[in-house]
């Protein structure tokens, strides 16, 4: 029995596996092996867990790899029945960043800050050096978010760093659950991945099935409201790096009813709504 086998009666599939390309491929594809077939035939909130990826991707295409057993490598498969409209698919990987806001949350300190950097990394307050350059905050989880193709819903893949130390790290702004929980004088001790997946799978149940039965209402099922309570972006000086690859500074000043981060730009008189881009939080003083 795997650490995480005791999970298998809580969601409709848990696949586990040692090594893989990409848990969100398998989920997509199918797995190399044939132990997964492909989307079509999965359960809607299918779930694929790894020990180690050989191709994970970060967002805008980004290597991301970390020691085998240090992070947790999951991909969710969210396909709603009943089928809701494909343009509230925006709010699913939101939605999944607001989740793992919320597991890890459970186990650091109440007076420990964590929220996410919009649209959905995992960041924690931090008193380092190399987080006063990052808005006050490391990165400790992110999401990557693929549409099926036949457009019958999302696969939400997640990573978050628990054991690695600091040298093990790919950049200083990151951090992992170990660290925080040092930097903080916590007593608890690092929670194992089969906990953090438990309680990551439990709160995005508990946001999927409110916003499927709502149609995809973002507002209505209460989503939207406990993502903004949660952005760390808002109210803050961002620099935001586009798709064409400009840059403009700004200040966020909200999210609107489809996710997207809504940007009062420097020398601009308008907001202006941002459905794709790299967000980046400015220094805090």
């Amino acid at each position: 029995m795997t650490e995480f086998e005791p999970l298998a009666q809580r969601i409709p599939l848990l696949s586990h596996v040692e090594s893989t390309g990409s848990t969100n491929t398998d989920l997509i594809r199918g797995s190399a092996d044939g132990s997964l077939p492909n989307h079509t035939e999965l359960p809607d909130f299918a779930v694929r867990v790894a020990d180690f990826q050989t191709a994970g991707r970060g967002r805008s295409g980004r290597a991301w790899t970390a020691p085998a057993g240090s992070s947790l490598f999951v991909s969710v498969l969210l396909k709603p029945q009943p089928a809701i409209a494909a343009d509230a698919f925006s709010w699913l990987p939101l939605m999944a960043g607001l989740a793992m806001s919320r597991a890890v949350q459970r186990i650091l300190p109440a007076g420990v800050e964590v929220g996410v950097k919009w649209p959905n990394d995992v960041l924690i307050e931090s008193g380092s050096a190399a987080a006063k350059g990052f808005g006050g905050h490391l990165k400790v989880s992110g999401v990557l978010s693929e549409l099926l193709p036949d457009l019958s819903g999302v696969v939400v893949g997640a990573g978050l760093n628990l054991t690695q130390s600091k040298d093990e790290l790919p950049v200083e702004t990151a951090t992992s659950i170990r660290l925080a929980l040092a930097e903080s004088e916590s007593s608890a001790q690092t929670p194992s991945r089969a906990e953090m997946l438990g309680s990551y799978l439990d709160e995005l149940q508990a946001l999927y099935r409110p916003f499927v039965a709502a149609a995809g209402d973002a507002a209505a099922s209460g989503l939207r409201e406990a993502v903004l309570l949660n952005c760390l972006t808002l109210d803050r000086r961002v620099r935001v790096i586009l798709p064409d690859a400009s840059e403009q500074l700004g200040v966020a000043k909200g999210i609107d009813f489809s996710g997207r981060l809504q940007v009062l730009f420097d020398h601009e008189d308008a907001v202006r709504a941002v459905a794709a881009g790299n967000v980046m939080h400015l220094r805090h003083n």
